[in-house]
């Protein structure tokens, strides 16, 4: 492929995967410690955000409902490969539109993972049949299971403002069930508001207390405050030198522990990605096995400069 580009081609910023605008070496992250799968359970949500990263929406299928046999087909990969990951984590769209959720969940938890679900604890996470699965996983595997809900902000009119009106006392209450249920929450944040982060946990702090949650505002594994994907905002590119510049391990950056399976629509099986952030670049797509996903991801689009290495941000716990 290394052939097909040349300096020339790098008319304009991430448009050569090998040099950056400036003619330099851009920057890749081998997959050096292994520490989270990540599937897409599929793109449609019950809502439709203003800024969704992946346009998840009541309509969007473009990443269809990956089954449970899908997934064990996976988990049966990381064995075989020994990538000795810890975690199994789950986004959407909303997972628990997905029928098979509670069953994926559960042959993952069987399989020893701890195992993380990105939702944002409206209605598909409210069904009964949902409810019902849940509290029995969390008979079982209490410790091993967490659920990370999307609260963009700690007050109901910036967070409404995202995901429509009433969503913030909609996400209270599953949120609220599943206080009372002893399973383990999460939270996910953003930083959109132009508030210093300082305040922003604080924020969280005060909602934690009033309703009685669990979560450590301070702690980033449990308040996780990420920074926006505008791609219409110019960033750096990251080349070779940025490592020592920046004083950054690659084996930090979130490409080197973690891939994303996904199911497109009309395809035959799942594919792997590189990255849970760029679920519809092609550039970033492995391959079908975990196996071919075992190769280094250059890092040829703004969110690896924004979000993962200037930005410091993971989707993993």
């Amino acid at each position: 492929m290394k052939d097909q580009f040349s300096v020339e081609d790098t008319v304009t910023k991430f448009s050569n995967p090998f040099v950056t605008a400036k003619g330099e070496e851009r920057a890749e992250v081998a997959l050096s410690k292994p520490e989270t799968l990540w599937f897409n359970t599929g793109t449609l949500c019950n809502i439709e955000c203003v800024n969704c990263y992946i346009e998840s929406s009541p309509s969007n299928d473009r990443l269809v409902y990956i089954s449970a046999d899908e997934v064990s087909d996976y988990l049966d990969q990381l064995e075989a490969r020994n990538w000795n990951v810890r975690e199994i984590a789950f986004t959407g769209g909303e997972p628990f539109m997905n029928p098979e959720m509670i069953e994926i969940t559960r042959r993952s938890l069987e399989r020893g993972y701890d195992v993380l679900i990105l939702t944002n604890a409206m209605r598909p996470m409210m069904r009964k049949s949902v409810q019902a699965g849940l509290l029995e996983l969390a008979e079982q595997y209490r410790e091993k299971l967490t659920l990370r809900v999307s609260v963009d902000h700690w007050s109901a009119e910036h967070h409404d403002k995202e995901r429509g009106e009433g969503a913030f006392e909609k996400t209270l209450v599953g949120m609220r069930w599943l206080r009372d249920a002893g399973i383990r929450i999460a939270v996910a944040g953003r930083t959109v508001w132009g508030e210093a982060e300082e305040a922003s946990r604080a924020g969280y702090a005060e909602l934690y207390a009033r309703e009685k949650f669990d979560i450590e505002a301070d702690n980033p594994g449990q308040t996780v405050l990420f920074p926006e994907m505008d791609e219409t905002v110019d960033v750096p590119e990251i080349t070779t030198a940025c490592w020592d510049i920046l004083n950054i391990s690659p084996d930090s950056v979130m490409c080197a522990s973690s891939r994303m399976v996904v199911k497109r629509r009309g395809a035959a099986k799942p594919t792997v990605l590189a990255c849970t952030l760029l679920p519809y670049e092609p550039e970033f797509e492995l391959g079908a096995t975990l196996e071919e996903a075992e190769t280094s991801v250059r890092l040829n689009h703004p969110h690896c400069a924004k979000f993962c290495v200037l930005g410091g941000a993971s989707c993993s716990a």
